[in-house]
């Protein structure tokens, strides 16, 4: 009996031990990283998969509905005029660049989407387009309570936001690993769309690795900085170069409006990913929707969690995918991996030996085959850190690589350094094009001051051997600015590294820079 009661004692008392540390690690687990805080949670909770088998949706649609939430955004009451005196960032870009005006009076705007609660003390991962620029953020839980939230960090180049509101015990997701998610694999999108209240979809994985384009196209637009330097000086800023990172999920599960920033997550009831875009023609589902992995979200979070903003680090190189057209453009034999550009002077592609003309084949043992596989994983990674690339050299030799990233401003001060005028010999007789200037309907379309369109492709000549087509919108050749055939005259002849660069649009909407001798 004695004994017994000795076992019940000591059950007790190691219950007691284990309980009370665990208090003390929650009243002292703000240092935690977002990833620690999730493990300390569900080291002794795992989901279970549904009893009909992991197409059972019930027990991963209840583990996560609860921890999706509403988020509705506001933008400060604003009156416009013909002079741009004032004005919220749509009624802005319309002014400048869709021809816009006319004076009218503006009530508070309002927006809506769908965030993940990360853990129990109120950390929430939504999308940088559903956040930025709201003067207020307002949360509400899936038991219809509403709480103010702020800013931890928010990244336009990945799409992703971290907020934060003062709330403790919240039921939250638990991430994944989207390394480990299958083409054809079932999973669940949930979130508000449409304004609707918690609503959850299923569908299947229907590619991995995707790039459309979008953020790209979203960093065309002015910010407020933008417009009010343009206000002060009359003057519309060049626009920095795209360091967008694009590597979506892609699936069938129905997303609408309104499901930017809620989550996907398998059967298993984990994060995989964070819903961000749509692929419509009519602004809603078309069949296909796209997530931010969750693999390159934990990075990012906890970047904005420790730094309050990005720290990125960059190989320090230029690159081209490659398949069949593309080798036979540069009269090359590999059809797979990303061709070497260019090298920039001071980054760590050029310390580690890259040279233009070389393929970068694998990024730490995996072989890639278009610019998301590299892009991502360099995204989850920081300056300092070093990366193994299996590279194919110009000579036919295969070399293994440690690239040691460097911080954006080393690469760029680098580059700068060494920026002198190269002759181009570019023509306009040697592309073979007729140009005319670009109407303002055009330029509305694409939101651009500036373009040429290309009005003829002479068989035979560059143009038409790099397959560009008539109706193609030229904004700028060798980074100047162009609206007329002299302008384009002018531009060819001299550029940094003695390359003809061209950038613009296509009739799709589709933006494009490409660069030849």
């Amino acid at each position: 009996m004695k004994k017994i009661g000795l076992i019940v004692l000591a059950a007790f008392l190691g219950g007691a031990v284990a309980i009370g540390a665990y208090k003390l690690l929650e009243r002292n687990n703000d240092n935690f990283s977002l990833a620690e805080k999730q493990n300390l949670m569900f080291a002794n909770n795992p989901i279970k998969v549904g009893s009909s088998g992991a197409v059972d949706f019930v027990q991963a649609a209840a583990a996560v509905s609860p921890a999706v939430v509403h988020i509705k955004t506001t933008y400060g009451s604003k009156v416009t005029s013909d002079e741009g005196s004032g004005g919220d960032m749509s009624d802005m870009f319309d002014q400048l660049f869709r021809g816009g005006g006319g004076s009218r009076s503006r009530v508070p705007r309002a927006a809506s989407g769908s965030g993940v609660i990360l853990t129990a003390d109120g950390y929430i991962v939504t999308n940088n387009h559903v956040v930025d620029n709201a003067d207020k953020i307002e949360v509400i839980l899936s038991n219809r309570r509403k709480v103010m939230a702020k800013v931890i960090g928010k990244d336009a180049n990945t799409d992703l936001a971290l907020i934060k509101i003062d709330v403790t015990g919240l039921p939250f997701v638990k991430m994944g690993n989207s390394d480990n998610v299958q083409v054809g694999e079932w999973v669940l999108a949930v979130g508000f769309p449409l304004d609707l209240q918690t609503t959850v979809t299923a569908g299947i994985v229907s590619a991995k690795a995707r790039n459309i384009g979008i953020l790209n196209r979203e960093q065309q637009q002015p910010t407020r900085e933008e417009y009010e330097e343009y206000q002060r000086t009359g003057k519309i800023p060049d626009r920095p170069a795209n360091n967008a990172i694009e590597s979506y999920i892609q699936t069938d599960a129905a997303i609408n409006p309104g499901n930017s920033g809620g989550a996907l997550v398998n059967t298993n009831g984990e994060l995989v990913g964070i819903n961000a875009a749509i692929a419509s023609q009519t602004g809603t589902n078309e069949g296909y929707g796209f997530a931010i992995p969750i693999n390159l979200a934990k990075k990012i979070l906890e970047d904005f969690k420790e730094y309050g903003a990005v720290k990125r680090g960059y190989i320090g190189v230029t690159f081209q995918a490659l398949d069949a057209d593309a080798a036979e453009r540069l009269k090359i034999k590999d059809i797979n991996g990303l061709y070497v550009s260019s090298v920039l002077p001071g980054g760590g592609a050029a310390s580690a030996g890259l040279k233009e003309g070389d393929i970068i084949k694998k990024v730490e043992g995996v072989e890639i085959y278009d610019s998301p596989d590299l892009q991502e994983k360099i995204g989850r990674m920081r300056p300092g850190d070093k990366v193994a690339l299996t590279v194919l050299k110009t000579d036919g030799s295969t070399k293994n690589v440690t690239v040691t990233l460097k911080p954006e401003s080393t690469v760029s001060l680098a580059s700068a350094k060494t920026v002198e005028s190269k002759s181009t010999g570019a023509t306009i007789s040697k592309l073979g094009a007729s140009f005319a200037p670009a109407s303002a309907a055009v330029k509305a379309k694409f939101g651009v001051k500036d373009g040429v369109v290309v009005t003829n492709v002479e068989q035979g000549k560059l143009f038409d051997y790099w397959d560009v087509s008539k109706g193609l919108l030229i904004t700028k050749v060798n980074g100047k600015p162009v609206n007329s055939a002299a302008d384009i005259e002018k531009a060819l002849p001299t550029s940094p590294n003695g390359k003809t660069t061209i950038s613009g649009f296509n009739e799709n909407g589709g933006s494009y820079t490409f660069s030849f001798n």
